[in-house]
């Protein structure tokens, strides 16, 4: 399926704001893709489809779980909204035909980065935290940063998410403290 197709196919199942922010992420993450050397249809595709499941409420995320054989840990069960990376990973397969697999792991973990990310994989995690309607302190600086060092970029972004997440007492997911210490070479 041509990204032209998904969008068009994404703007008719996602609220406006959501398909507003996902045109941005995919933007953004072309502009970033071609200064960092990855593959911008990819970077463009991923990013597309990267929210796919962002909108889907608590019943229904568990429901695609079921369908998608998915087994949430123990962070993805106290916060579910997690999952809508693995289960859009999992539609991209299942209705848009996408079967690249870097493609597939970008959207699977845009929302805590891993250990040993790809540059498809920072540049979609980066992507949807800098995209234009993105309004947070010191995102200006972030997206300064995104275009000059991909990876402290992301290392700042993960920081950012781990304070946020910190002072809501909300749980860390263990992949991005390991995205993080990788990224600082432990």
């Amino acid at each position: 399926m041509l990204n032209k197709d998904i969008a068009n196919h994404l703007k008719a199942s996602m609220s406006g704001k959501r398909y507003d922010h996902t045109l941005g992420v995919a933007g953004t993450a072309k502009k970033l893709a071609e200064i960092h050397g990855a593959d911008h249809d990819k970077a463009e595709t991923a990013a597309l489809l990267h929210d796919a499941a962002r909108d889907f409420n608590h019943e229904y995320i568990l429901q695609m779980c079921q369908k998608y054989n998915i087994t949430a840990d123990e962070v993805e069960k106290a916060v579910p909204d997690l999952l809508h990376a693995k289960i859009g990973a999992c539609m991209a397969g299942d209705i848009y035909g996408i079967k690249d697999s870097e493609v597939l792991d970008a959207i699977r973990f845009h929302t805590t980065g891993r250990k040993n990310m790809s540059i498809l994989e920072k540049i979609i995690f980066i992507a949807d935290m800098i995209e234009p309607g993105r309004d947070f302190p010191g995102v200006e600086d972030l997206r300064e940063l995104a275009f000059k060092n991909l990876d402290k970029a992301v290392i700042t972004g993960l920081d950012s998410t781990l304070r946020y997440v910190i002072e809501r007492g909300l749980l860390i997911h263990t992949d991005s403290i390991e995205a993080r210490n990788h990224l600082l070479g432990c």
